[in-house]
C-alpha cells in the first residue's frame, strides 16, 4: 500500500539523521516512529503504540506532549543518546498541503541548551582533542555560558597529562578527529573514569586559521594567544563547528576565544585529583567529603562553578595568589559588610546562563525578571563596596537593562512566552488597546448598540452574534424602514432583516482576533526587547565574572573564619613550612578538637621525609593535608594551620594505594609502576611528591630494592620535595646514605593491654611492625588475633635461630648488592650441623622449591608442610 505524504516527509528528514533519535513535531505533539519509538518506549517510559495500522502499515509510535518534551530530551541526552528536534516551520492554517518542517536543533550530551537539566553548580562542556605523534591538542566550549578555552600539551608524558586535563575539565561529550578516534578511543575506553562520557568521531576542520577568524571576524588570533598554535586552532574549529552545525545557524553566547597556558598554572594529574578528592569524590560520585565540598557555602551558581575553576587550576603566579590573598584578608577584616555582601549575593541568579538562554533565544519573561532583579542586588553590592576596585562595573549601563526590562515585563511573567501576560500595561498602544477590546468587548458592543438606536429612533435595535456571521445588528421588519442607508444586508428571516455596519465588522475583526493577536504582538515585543538586551552581552558577562569572583573571595574569607584558618606566605622560593598542619576535610568529619595537628619542614637540608608507622595511624592524612594546604595556598586560600609558608609548587604528584582505575590487561604492580615512571619523567626540583607504599604489589626483596632505587633517584635527579610513607622499615636507613633525607614515623603509645595510635609525626624510623593491632582495631575475632601473636612469636625466634646460625650478619638490604654477593660469596657455608633434624630437612626442601613456579594455592601448600615438619607432626 502507498506511503502517506505525512510517511514520506518523516522518512526523508529521518534519512538525513540516522544516527539521532528523531522528535517530530506533530500538532501538539512530539512523535518518534519505528526505532526510535521502540528505543524511546524503553528509555523514558512510553506506551508504545502503532500508526496507519488500519492501512496495514503498523508503524511503531511512541509521542510526548511539545510543552513538555524537555524533560524527555534530558533525559535521552543523558543516557548518552543524540537527539534531532524537527519543527513545523510554517503556519498550518496557511500551509498548502502537507506541513513544511525542518530540524531546527540537534542535541548531544555536550550540547545541551536547556538550563532546567543542568547541574547548576558544575558547566556543561564539549571537548575536542587532537592526537599527533607532536602534540595533544585540545580545546572546551560550555555552550550556555559561552566559555571557549583551548591548550596543546607536548612532551612524552602527554597523554597521561591529557587524562588529567579531561578529569579537570570533566566534558560530558568529547570529540575525537577521525585519525585520533582510530588510534586511541580503545585506550580512553581503559579508564574507568571516562566510562560516562559520550565519545563522538568527527572530522577535522580544513582552513581552521580561516574558519575562527570567520566566525569572530577578526584578522588574527594573536590576541587570543594562539599565534603559532596550530594544535589548538585545530581543536578549537573543530569543536566550534559542530556546535554552529547542530545549532542549525542559531547565534551562539560565545564571543571569544582563549589560550590556556599551562605552565601559569600548577599540574594535576588524573591519579593526583582522583587521590587528593580535590572536587569528586570517585567512590561516591560526588563532593561528599572533598576538599570542594568543605570549601564551597558560595551563594551562587556562578560562584561555585568558579571555585572549582580554581581549584582544579592552582595559580603558579605569586602576585595574583597575593592579590587574591589580599581580597580575602579584606572580608576577613571587615566581617559585617562580608555579611551583608553574601545576603546579597543569595539574591543574585545565574546572569551567566541567563545571558547564554538570551543569545540562545531560550529565554523567557522569568529570566529577565531573574536579571533584573540580579542586577539590582549588582548595583546594592556597589554601593555597599563603595567603589572598591573589586566590584567595578559598568552602573549607567546596567541601569539601562535594569529599566528597560522594568518598563516592559510585569512583575510575575507566566513560564510561556507565546500566550500572552508577559508585557507590561501602557509600554504599547497597539497592545493597550487589544487588551481594551478582550477585556471590555461588551461595554463596546453595549455603546455601539446605544449609539445605532439613538442615531435610528430604533428602540428594539440588537446587535447579536453567531458563527456564521460573526457580530450583526438585528431589527423587526416593522422597523425596517427607519433603517439607514450605510447599513449592509446579510440577512432575511421571517420577521426581521439582519444588517452590519463598517465600524461593527472593524470591531468584530479586532475583538474575535484580539487574543492571538495579543500573542503574536507581545512575543514580537518581547523578541525585540531581548534582542536589545543582547547588545550588552560584554556588560553582562562582566558582571557575571565580577559577581563570581566576588562569591568566591567573600566565601573564603567565611570559611577561613569559621574553620580558623590562617595567611599562608607565598613566594617563589624552595622552603614549604607548615605549623600545626591539619587536614582540611577530615577534620570536619570528627569531633571538634580531636584532630592531632602535625608540622612539616621541606628546606635545602630537607627535601625527603621517609614515613613509617602501621596503617591507619595516620600516615596517609599526613601527606594528604600537606597537598591539600598547598593546593589552598595556590588559589589564594587562607589554610588550616597555625602558620604556613608556600614556595611555589608547580606540580603534585601522588601515588597512593591500589587504583580502582585498574586498566585492562595490567597488574596492580605494573599500574604502580607506570604511575611512578610518569612521576620520575615529569618532576622537577619545584615538585611535591607523594608516594605510598611503592613496591607492595611484588615480593619483599623486589619491592624494598625498587623503592630505594627511586628515592635515590628523586634524591640525587629530581630534587623534588617527596614523603616516601612505607611499611619497609629497612628503607629508614636511607637517612645515613642520602644527604637530604629524613626519618619521621607516626608515634605509637604502647602499654601491656592495647597500642594508641597518637598520630603524631615524630622524628625517627619505626623499628617494629603494628599489624596485628591494625586488624584488632578491624574488628577480626579475638581468636585469629591470639593465634596471629603466637605464630608472630615463634616466626620472630625462628629469625634469631637463623641469624645466629648465619654468624650473626642482619640481611644487608642496600649499598652494592653486587660486592655483598661477592662477600657472601667469601665466607664459609653455615654449620648445618648445629640445626635440628627438623629444621635441617626444611633447608633442603626451601633450597629445592622454585617460587615463581607455584600457584598461590601451592605456595599455602607447602608452606603448611614445611610448618608441620617443623612441629614434628
Amino acid at each position: 500500500m502507498a506511503e502517506t505524504p505525512l510517511m514520506s516527509q518523516y522518512r526523508e528528514i529521518k534519512s538525513q539523521y540516522t544516527d539521532s533519535i528523531l522528535l517530530f513535531r506533530l500538532g501538539d505533539f512530539y512523535e518518534m516512529f519505528f526505532d526510535d519509538a521502540v528505543t524511546a518506549s524503553k528509555e523514558l517510559g512510553l506506551t508504545l503504540t502503532s500508526r496507519n495500522r488500519e492501512k496495514d502499515l503498523d508503524i511503531p509510535l511512541a509521542g510526548v506532549p511539545y510543552h513538555s518534551v524537555a524533560s524527555y530530551i534530558a533525559k535521552l541526552v543523558a543516557k548518552g543518546y543524540k537527539v534531532a528536534i524537527c519543527d513545523q516551520v510554517e503556519d498550518p492554517k496557511s500551509a498548502k498541503g502537507i506541513v513544511k518542517r525542518e530540524v531546527t536543533r540537534i542535541i548531544t550530551p555536550g550540547t545541551v541548551i536547556d538550563t532546567d537539566f543542568l547541574d547548576e553548580k558544575s558547566n556543561n562542556y564539549l571537548m575536542g582533542i587532537k592526537i599527533t605523534d607532536e602534540y595533544v591538542a585540545l580545546a572546551y566550549i560550555d555552550i550556555t555560558t559561552g566559555e571557549f578555552k583551548a591548550s596543546e600539551i607536548y612532551g612524552k608524558e602527554s597523554f597521561f597529562k591529557l587524562l588529567g586535563e579531561i578529569n579537570k575539565v570533566a566534558p560530558k561529550e568529547i570529540l575525537l578527529d577521525e585519525a585520533s578516534y582510530d588510534r586511541y578511543i580503545e585506550e580512553f575506553k581503559k579508564h574507568n573514569s571516562l566510562s560516562e562520557i559520550k565519545f563522538t568521531k568527527t572530522v577535522e576542520r580544513k582552513k581552521a586559521d580561516s574558519y575562527l577568524k570567520d566566525y569572530f571576524k577578526v584578522i588574527s588570533l594573536e590576541s587570543y594567544g594562539l599565534k603559532d598554535k596550530k594544535g589548538a586552532i585545530k581543536a578549537s574549529a573543530m569543536v566550534l563547528e559542530y556546535v554552529v552545525e547542530l545549532q542549525k545557524g542559531k547565534e551562539l553566547p560565545i564571543t571569544s576565544l582563549s589560550y590556556i597556558n599551562s605552565e601559569k598554572v600548577m599540574e594535576l594529574n588524573i591519579t593526583t585529583q582522583r587521590n587528593l578528592d580535590i572536587v569528586d569524590n570517585y567512590r561516591e560520585r560526588n563532593s561528599a567529603g572533598t576538599l570542594l565540598w568543605v570549601l564551597d557555602e558560595c551563594m551562587t551558581s556562578m560562584g561555585s562553578r568558579l571555585l572549582k575553576k580554581f581549584l582544579k587550576n592552582p595559580l603558579l603566579d605569586v602576585e595574583k595568589i597575593k592579590k587574591r590573598q589580599e581580597d580575602v584578608g579584606y572580608f576577613i577584616e571587615n566581617v559585617l559588610l562580608r555579611e551583608e555582601i553574601r545576603e546579597k549575593l543569595k539574591d543574585i541568579y545565574d546572569i551567566e546562563r541567563i545571558l547564554g538562554k538570551l543569545i540562545l533565544e531560550t529565554e523567557n519573561g522569568r529570566d529577565l525578571i531573574a536579571l533584573k532583579k540580579s542586577i539590582k542586588n549588582s548595583l546594592e553590592i556597589y554601593k555597599l563596596l563603595k567603589g572598591n576596585s573589586l566590584f567595578e562595573i559598568d552602573i549607567k549601563v546596567l541601569v539601562e537593562i535594569y529599566n528597560i526590562i522594568e518598563k516592559a515585563i510585569v512583575d510575575e511573567p507566566p513560564f510561556s512566552i507565546r500566550e500572552g501576560g508577559v508585557i507590561r500595561s501602557g509600554y504599547n498602544a497597539d497592545l493597550d488597546e487589544l487588551h481594551g477590546i478582550s477585556k471590555d468587548g461588551k461595554d463596546y458592543i453595549l455603546e455601539i448598540e446605544n449609539r445605532e438606536r439613538e442615531r435610528t429612533g430604533i428602540k428594539g435595535l440588537k446587535i447579536k452574534y453567531n458563527k456564521v456571521f460573526g457580530y450583526f445588528i438585528e431589527v423587526t421588519k416593522v422597523n425596517s424602514a427607519l433603517v439607514p442607508e450605510d447599513y449592509i444586508r446579510k440577512q432575511t428571516l421571517a420577521n426581521a432583516e439582519r444588517y452590519i455596519v463598517a465600524d461593527l465588522k472593524e470591531y468584530e475583526e479586532k475583538v474575535l482576533n484580539a487574543k492571538e493577536r495579543i500573542e503574536t504582538l507581545e512575543y514580537h515585543l518581547f523578541k525585540e526587547l531581548t534582542a536589545e538586551i543582547k547588545k550588552y552581552r560584554e556588560d553582562l558577562q562582566n558582571l557575571a565574572y565580577k559577581v563570581a569572583y566576588l562569591d568566591v573571595i567573600t566565601d573564603f574569607s567565611h570559611i577561613a573564619i569559621k574553620n580558623s584558618y590562617v595567611r599562608p606566605d607565598v613566594d617563589d622560593g624552595g622552603d614549604i613550612e607548615i605549623i600545626a598542619g591539619r587536614h582540611p576535610v577530615i577534620e570536619k568529619l570528627i569531633p571538634v578538637g580531636e584532630f592531632v595537628k602535625n608540622n612539616i619542614v621541606f628546606d635545602d637540608k630537607r627535601e625527603i621525609i621517609i614515613l613509617t608507622g602501621p596503617n591507619m595511624s595516620g600516615k596517609s592524612t599526613y601527606m594528604k593535608q600537606t597537598a591539600l594546604i598547598i593546593i589552598m595556598a595556590h588559589i589564594g586560600s587562607y589554610v588550616p594551620a597555625n602558620y604556613a609558608k608556600i614556595g611555589l609548587v608547580d606540580k603534585i604528584f601522588t601515588r597512593v594505594g591500589a587504583s580502582d582505575d585498574l586498566l585492562t590487561g595490567q597488574s596492580t604492580f605494573m599500574l604502580e609502576m607506570s604511575e611512578v615512571a610518569n612521576i620520575v619523567n615529569s618532576a622537577t626540583k619545584k615538585s611535591f611528591i607523594i608516594l605510598d607504599e611503592i613496591g607492595r604489589g611484588t615480593s619483599t626483596f623486589d619491592g624494598i630494592s625498587i623503592a630505594t632505587a627511586i628515592t635515590e633517584y628523586i634524591h640525587e635527579k629530581i630534587g623534588a620535595k617527596t614523603i616516601f610513607a612505607t611499611h619497609y622499615h629497612e628503607l629508614t636507613q636511607l637517612e645515613d646514605k642520602l644527604e637530604k633525607s629524613e626519618n619521621f614515623r607516626i608515634e605509637v603509645k604502647e602499654d601491656e593491654n592495647e597500642i594508641i595510635f597518637l598520630r603524631e609525626i615524630v622524628k625517627g624510623g619505626a623499628d617494629k611492625s603494628y599489624g596485628i593491632e591494625v586488624a584488632r582495631l578491624a574488628g577480626l575475632p579475638k581468636e585469629i588475633l591470639e593465634r596471629s601473636k603466637a605464630i608472630l612469636k615463634r616466626l620472630e625466634e625462628r629469625k634469631e635461630i637463623v641469624e645466629k646460625n648465619l654468624g650473626g650478619e642482619q640481611l644487608l638490604l642496600f649499598g652494592n648488592i653486587a660486592s655483598q654477593n661477592k662477600e657472601c660469596s667469601k665466607k664459609e657455608t653455615p654449620k648445618i650441623g648445629e640445626l635440628t633434624k627438623e629444621q635441617k630437612i626444611v633447608m633442603r626442601v626451601l633450597d629445592e622449591i622454585e617460587p615463581e613456579k607455584l600457584t598461590p594455592l601451592e605456595a599455602l601448600l607447602k608452606l603448611n608442610e614445611l610448618k608441620k615438619i617443623l612441629n614434628g607432626s
